[in-house]
């Protein structure tokens, strides 16, 4: 439950300091992010965690 505040809040933070940014630096944080996050999941699909049962 804890957790789920957390993420709420800084869901909260991060759409309230969007709305203030120019739509373009938005944009550009925006594919920054989909990115680092495409390069991690290719990361970890290429190199699963040693030790770990699915």
């Amino acid at each position: 439950m804890l957790f789920l505040v957390a993420a709420l809040l800084m869901m909260g933070i991060l759409l309230g300091a969007a709305a203030h940014l120019p739509f373009s630096a938005t944009l550009l944080a925006a594919a920054v992010i989909a990115g680092w996050l495409l390069v991690f999941s290719v990361r970890e699909r290429r190199h699963p965690a040693e030790g770990t049962t699915r």
